[in-house]
């Protein structure tokens, strides 16, 4: 059967398709999954609208809402099989968003009942743990696009090829072996110092993924935070988008700012907001989170 026009994906790249479980989704919704502070290496393709272009791993791919608001990918034709393989767990396609939504406590929350309202079918991704503890690391006091562009300079100097002129973020076995004047030539300043003795430890921890995954939320934040660097934040947004731990709930200076505001939390520290959102939220908090989170960042954009 041939394939219709809309079907057809750019020259050298497969054919758009939906996944197995099929996802429905929006355009600003697919936008703000993709761009809104998950993943670092999503980026809106020239000339296409509404078509992203992103990297994960080893895998270089396309997204788009298509007909009916069904989430397709495409990918290079000479990746398409491997991405096929993973694309699903990488977008969490098993799991429905909207029915974990409806069981967080909107019902007695306006404040969350509001930004689920606006932001409804907001996705988790299912990212690799490796590289998701690598982006997190680089993003301490760093907005979005910074964080955007430090990805590209470590995955263009350290990276391995994958299709092209796109690399693949460094592994944490070849960041062991960098010298760390090389990570400091990608902007990275005093975290430089971080993901080197980082490196250097999980070098000597082989298979430490697998045990993460394993660990109750908990004991995976604490091993977590044991790293250099890895502060309650950053273990909470690994654990978030890098091991699908949604009881995780990071708090940000967004966050801090709009659990003050929103919910008079005004003063508290940190930690103690983000023992209150894993209270007040219960075991979907991470979810919450991100509701939360993208509702502050447009309000404050005035969208």
């Amino acid at each position: 059967m041939k394939k219709n026009l809309e079907q057809r994906g750019a020259e050298g790249w497969s054919n758009w398709q939906a996944t197995a479980r099929p996802i429905k989704i929006s355009p600003e919704i697919l936008a703000e999954t993709l761009r809104g502070g998950q993943a670092f290496r999503w980026r809106a393709v020239e000339g296409e609208e509404g078509v992203f272009q992103g990297v994960w791993a080893e895998c270089v791919g396309r997204l788009r809402v298509g007909p009916k608001n069904v989430l397709e990918w495409s990918a290079p034709e000479k990746l398409e099989k491997k991405v096929a393989g993973v694309v699903e767990e990488y977008l969490a396609a098993d799991v429905d968003f909207e029915k974990l939504a409806d069981t967080l406590p909107w019902r007695t929350d306006e404040i969350l009942a509001a930004r689920i309202r606006a932001w409804r079918g907001l996705r988790l991704l299912r990212q690799p743990l490796g590289e998701t503890l690598l982006v997190f690391l680089c993003s301490s006091a760093k907005q979005i696009p910074h964080i955007m562009q430090i990805c590209e300079k470590m995955a263009e100097k350290m990276g391995e090829p994958i299709w092209e002129e796109v690399h693949a973020l460094p592994t944490w076995e070849k960041l062991a072996e960098v010298p760390e004047k090389n990570l400091r030539a990608c902007s990275l300043g005093y975290r430089a110092a971080f993901i080197k003795q980082t490196a250097m430890k999980l070098a000597k921890e082989p298979g430490w993924e697998k045990r993460v995954h394993a660990m109750e939320y908990a004991e995976a934040h604490g091993w977590l935070a044991e790293l250099p660097g890895v502060g309650p934040k950053i273990a909470d947004c690994v654990l978030l988008f890098g091991a699908a731990k949604y009881e995780a709930f990071p708090v940000d200076t967004w966050i801090l700012r709009a659990m003050a505001e929103r919910y008079g939390l005004q003063g508290w520290k940190p930690g103690q907001v983000a023992q209150f959102g894993r209270a007040h939220y219960g075991r979907l908090a991470g979810l919450a989170q991100q509701f939360l989170f993208s509702g502050e960042r447009m309000e404050k954009k005035g969208k």
